[in-house]
């Protein structure tokens, strides 16, 4: 065997061996891995990512870039180019969603800013290059419309509920089927058909990620979502102080009695740093999500600060512009990676199998 060969075979089995995010497959066994060049000491390698690990695309490409090294010490510089995958997801659970991830984010109280933090995330994965739905299951206090500035009553086509758009993003709310100042008061049965109706009957299309905004508290919508279809996970978004974190605990004990994995906490207004002098206060507290993320071997996905732009512009529809601002941004661009790279980790260690084709 050449010389060229041999290094082409050791880049060859050194990037083939990386496993997909999305499926916990090695790169070689899904046809991911794409033309190897070598000029000199200088390699290209092309690997094939789906949209679902957009998020973590150009880490991922660093760490096949280290294997790379790793394998052939011998080259001068790795270049790792991604290209996009097109895998269409499977049809999942009763309800037959063709989704590939479906994330509800919860807490134990209300208060704490899940709602936010749902919508966030869901902004956040979109504008990292996946596509995403966002399901409003907070019935009784649906407040996702207002964040994004969204209003309008969604129409029926050929039997199914068309969902509003926020720009690319399809969402549903019982706040778009109520007046802002009516209240539903409902009972178990009621609550079931209407999440039945907002999964099974709403045109979603194909997804990689549906974010669930659950209802505060731990109520038997859990228990309903569990059983009509696969969870990918849970997050659930706390503040610092100990009173909320208690709340916290319950919350992920109701998902893990319902089984579905706890994927992470999120710590919300965790401290303020004043626009005027750049000090930070501490005013619920900071660091206490983390601590009993650690205490109950729970990842820990990050912490967002208070910041007045996120509060007044969400109070006034515009969560996504809010985003915008680094602080922000920066926060939210730390809890999508880190949630992708904990999908990523349980996909490893439960590889997906490639879908059947149909006959």
């Amino acid at each position: 065997m050449s010389a060229y060969a041999e290094l082409i075979e050791k880049i060859q089995s050194a990037a083939g061996r990386m496993r997909d995010p999305e499926t916990g497959r090695p790169l070689s066994k899904t046809g991911q891995l794409g033309a190897i060049d070598v000029s000199g000491t200088i390699a290209t390698c092309t690997i094939k990512l789906s949209t679902h690990s957009a998020p973590v695309r150009d880490e991922y490409a660093e760490s096949v870039v280290e294997a790379i090294r790793v394998a052939a010490p011998e080259l001068t510089e790795v270049k790792v180019l991604v290209e996009t995958l097109d895998r269409p997801p499977a049809t999942i659970g009763q309800v037959g969603l063709t989704i590939k991830s479906v994330i509800a984010v919860g807490s134990g109280k209300g208060g704490v800013g899940k709602s936010t933090l749902a919508a966030s995330i869901a902004l956040s994965l979109e504008k990292a290059g996946a596509t995403v739905g966002l399901m409003d299951a907070d019935v009784y206090g649906p407040s996702i419309p207002h964040l994004l500035g969204l209003s309008g009553r969604p129409e029926i086509q050929n039997g199914k509920i068309v969902p509003i758009y926020a720009g690319r993003m399809p969402v549903m709310s019982m706040g778009f089927l109520v007046e802002k100042d009516q209240a539903v008061i409902w009972r178990g049965p009621m609550l079931h058909g209407a999440i039945n109706q907002f999964l099974k009957d709403t045109y979603w299309g194909q997804l990689d990620y549906l974010i669930i905004d659950m209802p505060p508290g731990t109520g038997d919508i859990a228990l309903t979502l569990s059983q009509m279809l696969p969870l990918s996970g849970a997050v659930v978004v706390c503040t610092p102080q100990e009173v909320a974190l208690l709340d916290a605990v319950k919350a992920i004990a109701m998902f893990n009695k319902t089984q579905i994995p706890v994927l992470g906490i999120v710590e919300n207004m965790s401290g303020f740093v004043c626009p005027d002098c750049g000090k930070q206060y501490d005013i619920f507290g900071r660091g206490g999500a983390r601590d009993k993320a650690t205490e109950l071997h729970v990842p820990f996905l990050g912490e967002v600060p208070l910041n007045i732009s996120l509060r007044q512009q969400s109070d006034q529809g515009g969560l996504a512009q809010a985003l915008e601002e680094p602080i922000c941004h920066a926060a939210m661009d730390r809890i999508v990676r880190a949630l992708v790279r904990e999908l990523a980790r349980r996909a490893a260690l439960a590889p997906i199998s490639a879908p059947l084709p149909v006959l």
